[in-house]
């Protein structure tokens, strides 16, 4: 993969001359803590899906100022040659406490945390929150169309040609995957990620021949053992399926199989009905039905719910763009909770967007079946029991006592300490059966689409009473 992913100058140039400001009053080796997190779950849904993890990893592990990086930033007439010379040496040292990729997460949890000196902490925010939120926006996507799909539907990511630029179609298709999306029409996603390449082909090539008929027995010829037709050049019912009835004989009469054909307009429910019909009375119960044609989790859904007999999605534009309502943007911040022995939050009139103070864990608790029941964030060095009261972080007035039958697991862990990764990198498979996994145990109504159940995140009693004790002196008497 091109150097240019992990250059130093993906950042905003405001982290550079805050850097610069750091280094000059002398602050930039104070030790920093920093939280990695967003307030409102994407797609007005009940959860996301963490995902960027290795990709943020790599940047900081390869982060080095370059000569030429060094020469632009001269030239910008901005900074000192004492600060340009501190660049010079500049690596990341830092520890990074994070999830695992393909975690369910939820509104207001701390995700990545990063614990280093202020300058290096500092300048990584830009760059990291490019590459979690980015991931974890177009998983929690693809969960959600993977679940739309139900258990017998398969989707595969088409989204290349509707991405934000090339490096946006590689990371959405590896987004894409751990949130449940197994294969993608993006050969270099295959080549990079390992992931498995699929694909049909177009109307063009249906209309580059005199025939839709020779057409597809071109391709049957080109492809015997791979072969999914495209069905509506022309007409659906009266053309294409008949035609890829004709070639599914002759593909059987020299011993292959037609694999599928792909709908890619019209009313889906309706044509891939009587597509199936028209397919099972011809003989070729086991060809697949394929659908594209702008599709997102509403719309696989409501194909279902008529009936539709549809094997396989194609779902493109409305995952590489994450298009739908709350969709768009996943608004992770980045904020300081600690500096040296101080904590650190941010104040404001609005409580939902105070931010948490100081070293925190991220337990969840599950009930014994292995159910998620809730989360809670509390200080490092506090123990739970069950039974403790924990409060609604957004609304502190709003409590609740823990079940007394859970058990907690911290869903975090050191990923990286002192400049270098900790565990074993893993597979796109284990990440994405990860996903697939919690998702499963997650609370009754906390996958609907609209209005779903909202799962509970809570703090702590320690972590409430350090937030007020730091914001008793901005309250009015």
């Amino acid at each position: 993969m091109s150097d240019y992913r992990y250059s130093p100058l993906l950042t905003d140039l405001y982290e550079l001359t805050m850097l610069a400001g750091y280094w000059k009053n002398g602050m930039h080796e104070k030790q920093a803590v920093f939280d990695l997190f967003f307030r409102k779950n994407p797609f007005k849904g009940g959860y996301a899906v963490f995902a960027g993890l290795a990709n943020a990893l790599a940047y900081l592990e390869k982060l080095r100022f370059s000569r030429e990086d060094l020469d632009y930033l001269k030239a910008l007439n901005i900074f000192t040659h004492g600060f340009l010379d501190y660049l010079e040496s500049f690596r990341f040292s830092g520890k990074i406490v994070a999830p695992a990729e393909g975690t369910v997460v939820f509104a207001n949890e701390p995700l990545v945390t990063v614990e280093a000196p202020l300058a290096e902490a500092q300048l990584v925010e830009t760059a990291l929150l490019n590459m979690v939120n980015f991931q974890t926006l177009i998983a929690t996507k693809a969960a959600r169309i993977v679940l739309s799909a139900g258990e017998k539907g398969t989707v595969i990511e088409f989204g290349l040609r509707r991405a934000h630029g090339p490096d946006g179609g590689l990371s959405e298709a590896r987004a894409a995957f751990i949130g449940g999306a197994r294969s993608t029409s993006n050969t270099l996603a295959g080549q990079v990620y390992g992931i498995p390449v699929k694909g049909t082909h177009a109307h063009s090539w249906v209309m580059a021949f005199d025939e839709e008929l020779e057409a597809f027995r071109a391709y049957a010829e080109a492809f015997p053992d791979s072969c999914i037709l495209l069905v509506d050049t022309y007409d659906t019912l009266q053309s294409g399926i008949p035609n890829a009835i004709t070639v599914a004989r002759e593909l059987r009469n020299r011993n292959h199989e037609l694999l599928g054909v792909r709908l890619d307009s019209g009313d889906l429910a309706y044509l891939s009905k009587e597509a199936r019909n028209m397919l099972d009375e011809a003989g070729f119960p086991e060809v697949k039905i394929v659908a594209s044609s702008d599709l997102d989790e509403y719309v696989i859904q409501s194909i279902r719910e008529e009936g539709g007999c549809i094997d396989i999605y194609g779902v493109g534009t409305q995952l590489a763009t994450a298009g739908g309502p709350g969709g768009g943007a996943l608004g992770g911040v980045y904020k300081l909770v600690r500096c040296e022995d101080q904590p650190k939050f941010k104040v404001t009139s609005d409580i939902a967007k105070a931010t948490l103070p100081d070293h925190k864990r991220l337990l969840r608790a599950m009930e014994p079946d292995g159910q998620f029941s809730i989360d809670i964030i509390c200080l490092e060095d506090e123990t739970l029991s069950p039974a403790d009261t924990v409060y609604d972080p957004t609304n502190p007035s709003r409590h609740k006592s823990l079940p007394k039958d859970v058990t907690f697991e911290d869903i975090r862990k050191v990923v990286m300490e002192n400049g270098k990764p900790t565990l074993p990198t893993e597979s796109l498979e284990t990440m994405a059966d990860r996903c697939r996994d919690q998702l499963q145990r997650m609370p009754n109504g906390t996958l609907r689409l609209i209005n779903p159940h909202t799962y509970k995140v809570s703090i702590s009693p320690g972590l409430n009473a350090l937030r007020n004790r730091l914001m008793e002196p901005y309250l009015e008497d």
